[in-house]
Order: C-alpha cells, then structure tokens, then sequence
C-alpha cells in the first residue's frame, strides 16, 4: 500500500515517490524476515541493560532491509539499531528499528513491527511503521499527513483523559 506522490526534494533529482517506494519495499523486506522466524527456534542474546534483547531475527530483518536500501541508494547514510552507524556523506539518512518490540517477539508475542524514518538535512521527512502479524502498515509524510493501511489517521480530539484511550 502506498499514497501517489510526485513531488521533488529541493536541491536535487532525488523523488519523494522513490524514497517512499524504497522505504515501503524495504519495511516488507524486513516484515517478511519477522513472518519467516516468528515461533521458530532462534538465537537469542542480551545487550546491556535489563531486558535488552536482540535475535537472530533482529539481524536478519536488518539486513534485508538495509539490501533493500542500498539496492537503490548505495550512498546512503544509515542508522540502525543493531549495527550502529554507516557513515556516508549524503544528507539523506535512514532511521532502522528492525524489530521494535524485539521482547515480545521473543516470547512469541506478536505485538511488534518493524519501523523505519527518513530524515533529510537533520529534518524527518517521512517514516512508517509496519506490523506483519496485524497486517498495520502505518505511513506519515512531512505536510501530507499520516496513514494507516492507505487510509487517513489523526489524533482524537478528545481532551479529557477519562474518557481517551491510552495504550502504551
């Protein structure tokens, strides 16, 4: 699922349709790797910190995820969380949580997603959310609004809290 966009980023050829497209193949490519180890045996192993896991899913979804990137945009500066930093000079910058909810997933609960954010010149410009157990993709872009499922979301206009819905 995606929004048509066909804007340009200033100062460049760079479409906001292909980093987008690339951002959704890329949030798939890393959903399919949690689909694939979901309820199998994996590696599990600690990171410092109470209950700062990472698995064997963890790197692989990372991976496919940044191939995907790369496939497309090689000069591309990446963030991810397992692997750190790969510095390169471009004012483009991917944002990669490969599992956010790596504890849950751990114990085979599927209440976690794969997350990613594209940041230009230090200023998020689009980001997306992507859960495989639940079938939720959820897009936002910088003036064009949020999305989940190809379908326009918003915060409640609600202002009393006893009568909100407060999850975290």
């Amino acid at each position: 699922p995606f929004i048509a966009c066909s804007k340009t980023l200033p100062k460049g050829s760079l479409s906001l349709r292909m980093l987008k497209n690339t951002l959704i193949g890329a949030i798939h490519a890393g959903g399919a790797e949690l689909q694939r180890y979901y309820n199998t045996v994996f590696q599990i192993s600690n990171k410092e910190g109470i209950n700062n896991l990472v698995t064997e899913a963890d790197h692989a979804s990372e991976k496919a995820i940044i191939n995907a990137i790369r496939s497309k945009f090689p000069g591309h500066f990446i963030l991810s969380e397992e692997c750190g930093e790969i510095v390169m000079d471009s004012n483009i910058k991917w944002i990669i949580d490969p599992i956010d909810g790596t504890v849950n997933f751990a114990h085979g609960i599927p209440i976690c997603c794969v997350s990613i954010g594209v940041e230009k010149d230090g200023e998020m410009i689009m980001g997306a959310v992507y859960s495989p157990f639940l079938n939720e993709f959820y897009f936002a872009e910088k003036g064009q609004g949020s999305f989940l499922n190809d379908l326009p979301i918003k915060v409640s206009k609600e202002t009393s809290v006893l009568k909100s819905c407060l999850v975290t």
